[in-house]
């Protein structure tokens, strides 16, 4: 069985799940979130423990159960504590400003450019030069993320562009005479 698949998840309090035929659905104070259910993965609710195991004893079976498991776990903490990115923007004259579920980025072009949010995924700006993308869902706010970071990625001789913040840029050196 996987090592993954082996650990329970322990459901804090103030969440709760919902096990259906189709999906599940784990609600908390920050909001809910909704997985599709595997049918090769047993999916146990033991009074505020989940448990996962295989249906059966196929490698699919097994791998899939440290998958769910995974993303289940991510779903609690998303509706418990919530996740968030940071990017940070470096380059004379880059700026960002978030204005409802859009961020209008000035990244040296010659016009702006303006990024759309999905629903659940908010942006803020506490200076010009970073931004924070909060979400309950992991993969939508690390997706949203690599959106905003690919108008402009770090180039490497001077490394401006849009970075993570805790994103190391190797600098190249320049050409000599």
């Amino acid at each position: 069985m996987s090592r993954v698949g082996k650990s329970p998840i322990t459901l804090p309090q103030g969440a709760e799940i919902t096990i259906g035929d189709d999906q599940i659905v784990v609600k908390g104070p920050l909001g809910s979130v909704t997985e599709r259910v595997q049918p090769l993965v047993k999916i146990v609710n033991d009074n505020g423990t989940l448990k996962f195991e295989p249906v059966d004893e196929s490698r699919e079976a097994n791998a899939l159960s440290g998958t769910v498991r995974a993303l289940i776990n991510n779903a609690v903490i998303g509706v418990t504590k919530g996740f968030e990115r940071k990017l940070t923007l470096v380059g004379v004259g880059y700026r960002a400003q978030a204005q409802g579920d859009k961020i209008n980025l000035s990244l040296g072009f010659s016009h702006p450019v303006v990024h759309q949010l999905p629903a659940g995924v908010t942006a803020a700006t506490p200076t010009q030069t970073e931004i924070v993308i909060k979400g309950v869902n992991k993969q939508h706010v690390g997706q949203e993320a690599a959106k905003v970071r690919g108008y402009r990625q770090p180039e490497p001789y001077k490394g401006k562009g849009v970075r993570y913040s805790d994103e190391v840029v190797i600098l190249k050196e320049t050409k000599k005479k």
